[in-house]
């Protein structure tokens, strides 16, 4: 299944560095999500974006995950010729990603 039928995303930036908000609609998926949306999955989801490491933090109370992806935006706003200076349809694209639904 695709991530957006469980999660939905929020994305923001600061500098080379994009963080995405991976949130469960409902708290039973968080597991799933914690199981399969690894920072290694999410590296090689965005390979040809991200040059850095991807951090994953888990934030099981909240049903979410938090990826900070160094390296993702060409050397930040004021230096990249990316049409999304900002990285926030990285937020729509993770949810593109497929997972088991197991």
């Amino acid at each position: 299944m695709k991530l957006r039928e469980i999660a939905h995303a929020r994305a923001g930036d600061k500098g080379d560095t994009v963080n995405i908000a991976l949130i469960a609609y409902d708290g039973a998926h968080y597991p799933l999500l914690e199981r399969h949306v690894t920072a290694a999955r999410v590296k090689e989801f965005f390979a040809d974006i991200v040059r850095g490491e991807v951090v994953r933090y888990t934030l099981p109370n909240l049903g979410a995950l938090n990826f900070v992806m160094h390296g993702a935006l060409g050397g930040g706003v004021t230096r990249t010729t990316a049409l999304d200076i900002h990285g926030k349809s990285l937020s729509s694209a993770i949810l593109e990603m497929e997972i088991p639904e197991t």
